[in-house]
């Protein structure tokens, strides 16, 4: 029988990008932990720093970079192991930073666990530094072809979350013009409907009490097995054989957000009213021109379903500016569209040129500047749809998951984070334990401390 060791034991975990993300490195988590290692308190002290990486834009590629430099900066003789979609595109570039002991692309993730019992065995380089003399080892492949199964995750939360992610699709068949994740995720694969609600129902035994359902093109899962399955079909599997008490969507494409979809919500407090539709652009010429599969009409009509349905639901969107060629006036049409609409929330990006893509090679890039400005714009229509989305909630009665203090706020015994069914992020009145369903009053604004409704029924175990 082999046995896996370590000779030193201390490990971190820095993530950046999707929940889809997150959720492999959570994964990787749990795999060395059960090998014995010690989760560090932090990646300056931690033996090995493991970085997942992000590559949808330039701004991503650049933290990633800068994290490397700070993390090798204080302590040179930490093993850093860079992975994730940044890692699969251009290896290379990562291998020759200094302190960069391994490369592994998403085609290797999983063998990182192994790949960290052989590191560790080894004494640490002391130096990094010349590229032409060392270059970390990469272990990166055709990610088509090596996965092509999905393969059930790890039990495990995310991180020290309260919320697990639980990412059951991976990949993408569509080939949006501006987009490089189909090159560096594969093509769509799905966890069987029977692994998924295995996972589902281990993670609810041993607590957690909401999950959240993630993937790179989430409505796409089951369209790749055969025999062919329905990501609807899948919901209702999970509500009638798991004890989930509640179950989020990470982020779904407007046409797969259907009216039977819309009612089966409706139907139960154990999905959560909360719709991420990417909508990147208000304008039909420009989402024509990012190979985008639906128009304004089309997305519109599905905020007035939500809204007629769920008229509490958060719905929140993606918006790119600068897409080349994006003119004020298709801009313009971006900001009335949103104008018009409910949207509870935005995440704006500025277009970043990603190598590959198609959109990469089209002519009139938007002037950095001008694509700044619109950003701006943008996010502070979004900044004043959120505060008009809090006044309208303002007085309800809402049942709200308390949650871990994140590690940059201070303690306090004056109030304990909690996340809404529909979004909203309370702080409610005294110290609770995570984990927990309160039912309270939501105030006008987040950062308004709000008191438990006390003769409520409180989910506490």
């Amino acid at each position: 029988m082999t046995v896996n060791y370590f000779l030193v034991a201390t490990f971190y975990i820095e993530q950046f990008g999707c929940r889809a993300t997150q959720a492999d490195g959570a994964a990787i988590e749990r795999q060395l932990l059960e090998r014995g290692c010690s989760l560090a308190g932090c990646a300056e002290t931690a033996d090995v720093v493991v970085l997942n990486t992000c590559t949808v834009t330039a701004a991503a590629d650049a933290q990633a970079r800068d994290a490397i430099r700070k993390l090798h900066t204080h302590n040179p003789a930490t093993r850093i192991v860079v992975t994730g979609c940044y890692a699969q595109r251009v290896p290379e570039e990562l291998a020759a930073l200094p302190g960069v002991s391994h490369v592994v692309g998403n085609s290797h993730k999983a063998r990182i666990p192994d790949l960290l019992a052989n590191t560790l065995r080894a004494p640490a380089p002391t130096n990094f530094v010349p590229a032409e003399k060392l270059l970390a080892p990469i272990l990166t492949g055709d990610i088509f072809e090596q996965h092509n199964v999905l393969v059930a995750p790890v039990l495990g939360g995310e991180g020290n979350h309260t919320r697990p992610t639980l990412k059951i699709q991976d990949g993408c068949n569509n080939r949006c013009a501006f987009c490089v994740i189909p090159f560096v995720r594969g093509k769509s694969r799905s966890l069987p409907p029977d692994a998924v609600v295995e996972e589902i129902r281990k993670l609810a035994d041993s607590g957690y009490k909401e999950i959240v359902l993630s993937g790179i093109n989430l409505g796409s899962w089951g369209r790749d097995l055969i025999p062919r399955h329905d990501f609807l079909d899948l919901l209702r599997q999970i509500l009638d054989e798991t004890s989930v008490e509640r179950l989020r969507l990470s982020s779904i494409e407007p046409l797969d957000v259907t009216r039977d979809l819309i009612l089966l919500f409706a139907s139960t407090s154990r999905l959560a009213e909360h719709f991420h539709m990417p909508l990147q652009s208000g304008s039909d010429r420009v989402l024509a021109a990012m190979h985008r599969w639906y128009r304004t009409e089309h997305y519109a009509r599905r905020v007035e379903l939500i809204r007629e349905h769920l008229p509490h639901a958060a719905i929140g969107a993606d918006v790119i500016t600068g897409f080349p060629g994006e003119t004020k006036e298709e801009h313009a049409a971006t900001l009335e569209f949103i104008e018009r609409r409910t949207f509870t929330y935005l995440h704006v990006f500025s277009y970043s040129s990603r190598p590959g893509t198609q959109a990469a090679s089209l002519p009139n890039h938007g002037a950095s500047d001008i694509v700044k400005q619109r950003a701006r714009q943008l996010r502070a229509l979004g900044e004043a749809k959120s505060a008009t989305f809090y006044r309208s909630q303002s007085g309800r009665t809402l049942s709200a998951l308390t949650l871990r203090r994140s590690s940059d706020v201070p303690d306090s015994t004056e109030w304990t984070p909690a996340l809404s069914s529909n979004y909203l992020k309370l702080r409610i009145s005294g110290t609770w334990a995570p984990n927990l369903f309160v039912n309270a009053i939501c105030p006008s604004g987040p950062q308004v401390i709000v008191s438990p409704v006390l003769e409520a029924n409180f989910a506490i175990t």
